[in-house]
């Protein structure tokens, strides 16, 4: 069904927030386990309170490397220090790590290893649906609220890691609401930013060292009514991050994806290794839905999958274009199938997932990032348009 005239809003948080300081201090561990074996298994979780970070979970290599419980505590002060975390609270040097990471249950990996498996493919980690989402409301095919939302904070933490704002401190919040005329944005109604700050920051200082990041994010003209630009509306905000309140990995999965304006399967994305289908092919759904848009065959794409543990193929391949398609959805479903199998294996080696490049994508959002030489965010790509609209067309 065609969306009518609506608002709509998105919200995001900053690298400072403690879930997302518990994602990138899960995904540095990730990372750290794949630099020295691209085929190791890691699910690790992490909590972080008041000077204090526990880290729990499983973890298995495959070559023989060794990664000692020192090494995953040093890369979980390297992630809050690189933050900026040296307050009373909360300060990379004086929290104590606590780490219960240990072997992975033999359990779990039977099935889901190469030649063990229901015919004798590698099967997914475990059973679930994963969602893929694109819409050509901006150049990045992500939805604006979301988009906008994200970029306010990144910039906001780029002032503060350069040292031209040393009033503000890592702990923020965004939200904005976009109007909209059937799928298009056509202006923002309102803004909103909470902004942990130095006690000596008043909240006029503070509106106006936010105000120029907003208009320079937003379109021209868009920037909101004044009484709908809302800066800390509860007050002070002194106390934030892990001192303020306790993180958990896991627990922005819509921040980390669309905003709200897709349906999310439920599982996160950070602490996993990409054999776990709940990353890898939440991944490759992004991929496929980008590549959709970007080739013309609809405004907007949904694409879900669903897979059974230990089990190659996914059970079931869902694509849904919202009324805007230009072809039938049959026939992208079909293409889909024969450019890309959705096999645990083949988005792996597709997307050249097994690299330690997961860090960067642990804040500010999985998806609408820029493609990097380096491998990170290689789902982005659009690279399979062309062909998609060769077998579609």
């Amino acid at each position: 069904m065609k969306l009518a005239s609506h608002e709509f809003t998105s919200e995001s948080v900053s690298e400072g927030h403690p879930d997302k300081v518990a994602d990138q201090i899960s995904d540095a561990i990730v990372d750290l386990f794949l630099s020295k074996d691209p085929t190791a298994k890691v699910a690790v979780e992490t909590l972080t309170t008041t000077n204090r970070v526990v880290l729990a979970g499983e973890v298995r290599t495959n070559n023989g490397a060794v990664v000692t419980p020192e090494e995953m505590n040093q890369a979980a002060r390297d992630v809050v220090r690189k933050i900026g975390y040296e307050q009373d609270g909360f300060h990379w040097e004086r929290m104590v790590v606590e780490n219960h990471v240990h072997g992975q249950s033999a359990e779990i990996a039977q099935g889901v290893e190469e030649g063990q498996g229901l015919f004798k493919e590698e099967g997914a980690g475990d059973q679930g649906i994963m969602f893929g989402y694109a819409t050509n409301e901006t150049p990045e095919l992500m939805p604006a609220t979301l988009l906008y939302s994200h970029q306010i904070l990144e910039k906001l933490a780029a002032l503060r890691h350069s040292g031209k704002c040393p009033q503000l401190e890592p702990d923020a919040k965004s939200q904005v609401t976009l109007r909209y005329e059937g799928s298009k944005p056509v202006g923002v109604n309102a803004v909103v930013v909470s902004h942990q700050h130095g006690r000596d920051v008043s909240q006029d200082e503070l509106r106006e060292i936010i105000r120029p990041v907003v208009a320079e994010v937003l379109p021209e003209g868009w920037f909101p009514p004044e009484n709908r630009f809302y800066v800390n509306p509860t007050g002070s905000f002194y106390i934030g991050g892990p001192d303020g309140d306790a993180g958990l990995t896991g627990r922005k999965i819509i921040v980390d994806t669309y905003g709200g304006a897709a349906p999310h399967g439920g599982g996160a994305f950070s602490g996993k290794d990409p054999s776990k289908v709940d990353r890898s092919a939440a991944y490759a759904t992004r991929y496929l839905a980008k590549n959709i848009v970007a080739a013309g065959l609809a405004e907007r794409c949904t694409i879900q999958v669903s897979y059974a543990i230990g089990v190659a193929e996914p059970l079931s391949i869902y694509v849904d274009t919202h009324d805007t398609g230009n072809a039938d959805e049959s026939r992208i479903a079909a293409a889909i199938r024969e450019l890309f199998d959705l096999k645990p294996s083949t988005i792996r080696s597709k997307l050249d997932l097994r690299r330690p490049i997961y860090g960067p994508s642990a804040a500010y959002g999985h998806f609408g990032r820029p493609p990097g030489a380096d491998g990170t965010f290689s789902w982005e790509k659009t690279d399979l348009a062309s062909e998609l609209a060769r077998l579609v067309n």
